[in-house]
């Protein structure tokens, strides 16, 4: 379900995307509105699924981590069905249908250079099925936005250790 969204939503997310720990009285007065506007309209956004806050990393300035690119070519047109699986995978942190040679491409993080990269393609994409075949771009440098890591990463690192298949 999707929802409509205004100006003052927008700009209420784009603040919370600069500066997520701002205070609430803070938010308010640089949007020209009372505090319990700023807190409803929050409240809403997140209860919607629309907004979510958390904390992000940026992968690239850490040691270690390797990012790669997966394009994948299904056997069958089950776009809806291999999307959702292939996106619940530990590793991934993003996956996109796409127009072009690739069905679906993928964003994958690892702890575990290539091997984790290996067993990203041999063990958690061979227990999806379904997929024809797959191309790998390892990323040697990028310029982007903050991301949050992949869940299996996430769940490594709360328990204070590197994430390993």
């Amino acid at each position: 379900m999707t929802r409509q969204v205004d100006g003052l939503d927008r700009q209420l997310m784009a603040l919370v995307g600069e500066e997520g720990r701002l205070p609430l009285a803070d938010m308010a007065r640089k949007l020209g509105v009372s505090r319990p506007t700023v807190a409803a309209r929050l409240r809403s956004l997140m209860e919607d699924g629309v907004l979510r806050v958390a904390g992000l990393v940026d992968m690239f300035r850490l040691s270690g981590i390797t990012v790669a690119l997966v394009g994948l070519t299904l056997d069958k047109y089950l776009l809806d069905e291999k999307i959702e699986q292939i996106a619940g995978l530990p590793e991934v942190n993003w996956a996109a249908v796409v127009t072009g040679r690739y069905d679906i491409i993928v964003e994958v993080a690892t702890e575990d250079g290539m091997a984790g990269l290996y067993g990203f393609l041999t063990h958690s994409l061979e227990g999806v099925g379904g997929i024809q075949s797959s191309e790998m771009f390892v990323v040697m440098k990028a310029r982007r936005k903050w991301t949050l890591p992949a869940p299996g990463m996430r769940e490594a690192w709360s328990r204070g250790g590197p994430y390993r298949l």
